[in-house]
């Protein structure tokens, strides 16, 4: 995570309270990021058969089995996070996963490049995105794509975190959109205070993918099935807003 523009990083999850706060969250069967995000993240994927993937900010090292159950020969993990690669070296290892402890802010220590790059909840962190772009476009083989998930900017927008509305029935009624077009950093509390995080908005987003090279092939906010909704009634809240946004791109030129 990031601090000072495209240099320092704020390693929150080796913040051991944050990092067993998250470890619970991920424990949950209910959790966004397994009902709804890498569903949608994963229905992006192309064809991964002999594939080279790289994911930055891998965490746990799931999706890094996952590109390989899909058929990809080469996936590289990347997280700045020692405690998230411990835990991703023990439960999802494999002699064609490499895993390296760096930030996705020094891309260009890499020297291999790569048919695809994956991203799952981890760009918002980062306060360059232009730069990132870049350096995920340099990285990329001619055709690879880029392909990442992020708080959607609805989320992202508010400096406080009085999100809803409710009726006298605690039921959401409508979500409290304010400073949507007030881009930067955002501070939160996410199990412990002061995380740090960064609004774009989703021109700014798309703009940013379009000046690096980036043709946008297609985009999605996706919401749990009705079925989810029924058995998690606190999913009913994405017919207000969705959590995520979710972008595939193509590098088309060398």
């Amino acid at each position: 995570m990031e601090g000072t523009k495209g240099m320092s990083n704020q390693n929150i999850y080796d913040n051991q309270e944050f990092f067993d706060g998250y470890k619970r969250l991920r424990g949950n069967p209910s959790a966004a990021n397994d009902i709804v995000e890498k569903p949608a993240l994963l229905s992006l994927a192309p064809d991964l058969h002999n594939k080279s993937v790289l994911d930055i900010g891998c965490g746990y090292g799931e999706n890094c089995i996952r590109f390989l159950e899909l058929g990809a020969t080469k996936v590289m993990g990347l997280d700045i996070s020692a405690k998230m690669l411990e835990i991703a070296r023990t439960e999802n290892s494999s002699l064609n996963i490499k895993y390296i402890n760096k930030s996705m802010t020094d891309l260009n220590g890499l020297s291999e490049k790569f048919d695809v790059v994956f991203s799952s909840l981890a760009v918002h962190y980062i306060e360059d995105f232009d730069k990132l772009v870049k350096d995920i476009y340099n990285h990329l083989n001619y055709g690879g794509y880029f392909i990442f998930s992020q708080e959607h900017p609805l989320t992202t927008a508010l400096l406080t975190q009085d999100y809803w509305t409710l009726n006298s029935e605690n039921e959401r009624i409508h979500y409290n959109l304010t400073t949507y077009a007030l881009e930067g950093e955002r501070k939160v509390t996410w199990f412990v205070d002061g995380v740090i995080k960064y609004h774009r908005t989703i021109s700014s987003i798309v703009n940013s993918l379009s000046t690096a090279g980036f043709i946008v092939e297609k985009m999605l906010e996706p919401i749990p099935s009705k079925d989810i909704m029924e058995q998690y009634p606190s999913y009913k809240k994405y017919i207000h807003k969705p959590d995520f946004l979710l972008v595939k791109v193509r590098k088309t030129t060398e």
